[in-house]
């Protein structure tokens, strides 16, 4: 599926904070489908549904519900790893780790129209993913972040500018420790867009923060 979006791409991801006995009338079930519908107010490009603990009922009624919001709307809805379920409940794809099944696996499985992102921590996988048939990669952690720890150090602005100059028009996303403040490094970069967890996690706040990162945009990146 073509990644037909203008750049700066601005990929919202929700933190995860749901557990398995999580149910759709906790307030954390609620405050996501907010969160959700700001980000389309805002339009934000694409949001992932990241709520890797939840039961596979709760999830697919989180992302049913969650489609009703994005439909028809300039968002994007995917969801991690759970292809299944974004198929069944009406996002638009799926997004995938480095222990999900490969991108071109879910292609076969799922077809052309179906949204593939993929999550990269080094050129090796980022090119490995673009050559399986993912629509666009996320790429970091490029600065230090605490719910990036897991994955190392920071791969810093120099990698990333090597991966986005080796893939040339790929859609790259810069994930990790990103802010409005250092958001311009990543497009100086190379990075075609941005994507978050706390970033974009104050609601309040969110359409301001947009603004921000496509002002920021602005000169570095083709539109």
């Amino acid at each position: 599926m073509p990644l037909n979006l203008s750049r700066p791409i601005l990929y919202l991801i929700t933190r995860g904070a749901t557990i398995e006995d999580t149910t759709p009338e906790a307030p954390e079930f609620a405050r996501i489908l907010d969160q959700i519908s700001v980000a389309v107010a805002a339009e934000i490009d694409l949001v992932q549904i990241r709520e890797k603990q939840l039961t596979a009922r709760v999830l697919f009624e989180l992302v049913e519900r969650a489609s009703e919001l994005t439909r028809g709307t300039n968002t994007r809805l995917l969801v991690n790893d759970r292809a299944d379920v974004a198929v069944g409940a009406g996002a638009d794809g799926v997004h995938l780790t480095m222990q999900s099944l490969d991108s071109g696996t879910i292609r076969k499985i799922f077809g052309e129209e179906f949204l593939i992102g993929a999550s990269t921590h080094s050129f090796t996988e980022a090119r490995t993913a673009v050559e399986s048939g993912a629509d666009f990669i996320v790429f970091g952690p490029v600065f230090g972040t605490q719910s990036k720890e897991s994955f190392g150090p920071p791969i810093g602005l120099e990698k990333l500018s090597d991966v986005a100059r080796e893939l040339r028009d790929f859609p790259v996303l810069a994930l990790g420790g990103i802010s409005t403040t250092n958001a311009q490094d990543c497009f100086a970069a190379g990075a075609q867009g941005i994507a978050g967890i706390s970033l974009f996690g104050d609601s309040q706040n969110l359409m301001s923060i947009t603004y921000a990162l496509r002002d920021a945009a602005k000169g570095e990146i083709q539109k």
